[in-house]
C-alpha cells in the first residue's frame, strides 16, 4: 500500500512539475525608439510606427532601443529558462545582415515625436526623446554618442527580407533574469544591425504599430520558486518512500 501510495505521489508531483515548468508570459514593450547618428541629437521618433538598425543610403546610423518590463509581468523570485523576443521587419531590402541584440546601461525615454515618411529620416526630437546625444532630450546625455550599452551581444540573428524574426540565447535569459531579479538595472535591449554597410537598416514595427500582430513581443518561460521547491521536494519524499524496504512482519 505505501509502495502504491509512493507510486502516485511521484506521478502527481512530476505532472505538477511539468505544469509549472510550461509557464509562460508574453509581454509588450514598455518603450521602443530609435537612435538616429547627429551631431546635434536632434531627431527622434518615440511614438513613431518603426524603429530602425543599421545605416540608411547615406551611412547614417541608425539603432533600436526597446525596454519591456519583465519584474510587472513575471513574479518575483520565478526562475526564467528560456526567453524569446520576436521582431517584424518590414524593411523593403532583402539583403541579409546580421541585427544584435545588446544590454543597454542607462535609462532612457520615448517622447511623443513621430517621423514622417516610413520613419527613416527621423523627426524633431521633443522633450524626454532618446536621440543619438541624449537619454532624455533636451539635457540628460548619454555617456557616448550613440548610446551606452554592452560590448558583447546578447543575443544575434540573421535579417533578410520582410517577415518575422526571433532572437534567442542563453545570453538574453541571463539579462532577463537580471532585470527581474533587479528591476533597476533594466534599461532594455539595443539593436545593433551592420553598421558598415549602405541600405543595410532594417524596419521594425513598434509598439504603436497599428496592426497588433506586427508589435514587438517577449516571450518568457519561467518557473515559479515556490512551486519549483515544492516539487523537488514532493518528488524526493515519495521517492524515498518508494526506496524504504517495508516493516517487517509481526508474530502474533
Amino acid at each position: 500500500m505505501a509502495a502504491r501510495l509512493g507510486v502516485a505521489v511521484i506521478v502527481i508531483a512530476s505532472a505538477a512539475c511539468s505544469a509549472i515548468a510550461d509557464l509562460s508570459a508574453t509581454l509588450a514593450p514598455m518603450a521602443d525608439t530609435t537612435l538616429y547618428q547627429s551631431g546635434t541629437g536632434a531627431l527622434g521618433n518615440g511614438a513613431g510606427e518603426a524603429f530602425f538598425a543599421g545605416a540608411n543610403s547615406g551611412m547614417a546610423v541608425r539603432r533600436g532601443l526597446i525596454r519591456f518590463d519583465i519584474a510587472a509581468a513575471i513574479p518575483a523570485g520565478a526562475t526564467i529558462t528560456a526567453v524569446e523576443l520576436v521582431l517584424t521587419n518590414s524593411a523593403a531590402n532583402v539583403s541579409p545582415h546580421a541585427v544584435r541584440l545588446h544590454r543597454v546601461l542607462a535609462s532612457w525615454g520615448e517622447g511623443a515625436s513621430v517621423a514622417g515618411s516610413g520613419g527613416g529620416g527621423g523627426a524633431a526630437a521633443l522633450p524626454g526623446d532618446a536621440t543619438w546625444l541624449h537619454r532624455f532630450a533636451p539635457g540628460v546625455i548619454w555617456t557616448a554618442a550613440g548610446g551606452d550599452f554592452a560590448t558583447d551581444p546578447s543575443a544575434q540573428t540573421i535579417v533578410a527580407g520582410p517577415g518575422v524574426y526571433s532572437w534567442l540565447g542563453s545570453d538574453l535569459v541571463a539579462d532577463a533574469q537580471a532585470f527581474l531579479d533587479t528591476p533597476a538595472s533594466n534599461f532594455g535591449w539595443m539593436l545593433l544591425g551592420n553598421e558598415a554597410a549602405a541600405n543595410s537598416a532594417k524596419r521594425f514595427s513598434s509598439r504603436e504599430d497599428p496592426v497588433e500582430a506586427s508589435r514587438p513581443r517577449l516571450i518568457v518561460t519561467y518557473i515559479p520558486t515556490p512551486g519549483s521547491a515544492w516539487c523537488a521536494i514532493a518528488v524526493a519524499l515519495a521517492a524515498h518512500r518508494r526506496r524504504r524496504p517495508p516493516a517487517p512482519a509481526t508474530t502474533p
